[in-house]
């Protein structure tokens, strides 16, 4: 019998063990470990996350190119070496393309979902892929080598819960200021008055989140350069014992993720100065020149609910044992349902609905006794 047959080779890879096996029928001929993705299972196109299913190996890319190849487009564009800095995610070594056959897993091709080599030796054994599965090059080498096109892979679901997340609100709760707001006073003086009305009516559950969204964008129209600046804003206006809650949240274990109703290109720099990896906000669009060509209309956090609906996407892809929203306004209280424990920030601006409506109320994230009970 041929064992190259895809007949009678397959792979199984396990997300919970972080383990990839060649299987002959019942028989393991080769188990390695891999990385899959840090934010769990998933089949949105920009998700970052590894789908689950079955799939087959639809093409095999780098035969006979150097160990540590770095593809671009799946093309070779030089050899890495260990000694340059560590690149995030760069495809090396050899890919494996994988065609979904699921109806869920159908557009993992669009998504180039490969097996490949990674810079990433160091995290290999834990997930923290964007979405692919990583393998050590020389290991990739050997598996490139082991099996032919065509072969059927199946990638098992998560099933153990994993790590606790922990969702904050940025405006008004990391940020001392509102975003959109800034935005306002810079596109023109005279309209900031009516953004910031807009602002309060929605935050504090007064008009539809999603009325009050495309009116205040009609209004102000930001370009590039206003982004650059309200960005530079919330770095200068961190609220006083934020890196303090965030460190100790880290060191018991919590994976922070910012969810907000404001823009990503604006808070993604904040984020990276606090250390936060993952960024749930509205993209912004421009033109050629930096002038604004619209939003992401479709994106949960610019309606009521949206909240809801990322939490949601996160606790199916992730399986976690816990899960805390931080917030001040009324579109993180409505995550109550959806989460073990809202937490209503009052250090910025009190609204009186949340603070009646949150499972803890909480004014000062210096006040490490009282966090220190709830991020254990």
């Amino acid at each position: 019998m041929n064992t190259n047959s895809p007949e009678t080779i397959r792979l199984e890879i396990s997300m919970d063990r972080q383990i990839l096996s060649v299987l002959k029928a019942d028989e393991i001929l080769k188990a390695f470990q891999i990385s899959t993705s840090e934010k769990g299972m998933g089949f949105t196109e920009g998700s970052f996350r590894t789908p689950t299913g079955n799939f087959e190996i639809s093409e095999k890319i780098g035969e006979g190119e150097p160990i540590r190849t770095r593809f671009v487009a799946r093309v070779p564009a030089g050899v890495w070496e260990p000694s340059e800095p560590i690149e995030d995610d760069l495809v090396l070594t050899r890919i494996l393309r994988l065609n979904g056959k699921d109806a869920e897993n159908a557009n993992s091709m669009e998504r180039y979902i490969y097996i490949h080599g990674t810079n990433r030796e160091d995290q290999i054994g834990t997930p923290a892929s964007h979405g692919c599965i990583r393998l050590a090059n020389s290991d990739m080498v050997e598996l490139f080598d082991l099996i032919p096109a065509g072969t059927p892979v199946h990638i098992q679901p998560l099933t153990q819960s994993r790590g606790k997340l922990l969702f904050i609100d940025c405006d008004s709760t990391l940020s001392s200021i509102e975003g959109i707001d800034g935005l306002a006073r810079i596109s023109n003086p005279a309209i900031f008055v009516e953004v910031e009305k807009l602002t309060n009516l929605a935050m504090n559950g007064e008009t539809p989140l999603e009325e009050v969204f495309k009116r205040r964008m009609e209004i102000i129209k930001p370009n590039r350069e206003m982004i650059v600046r309200v960005s530079e804003r919330y770095i200068e206006t961190i609220v006083p014992g934020v890196e303090n809650m965030l460190a100790v949240a880290l060191s018991k274990g919590w994976m922070p993720v910012i969810i907000s109703g404001g823009f990503a290109p604006i808070i993604k720099p904040l984020a990276e100065r606090l250390g936060i990896k993952h960024v749930e906000a509205v993209p912004l669009f421009f033109g050629n020149s930096g002038e604004y060509a619209g939003y992401g209309e479709s994106f949960p956090t610019t309606r009521n609910l949206g909240k809801n609906e990322i939490i949601r996407d996160w606790k199916k892809a992730l399986l976690p044992e816990q899960v805390i929203m931080i917030g001040d306004g009324v579109s993180d209280l409505e995550t109550k349902p959806d989460v073990d424990l809202m937490i209503g920030f009052g250090g910025v601006v009190v609204r009186e609905k949340v603070k009646q409506g949150a499972d803890f109320w909480l004014t000062d994230f210096n006040d490490m006794d009282g966090l220190g009970s709830i991020l254990c």
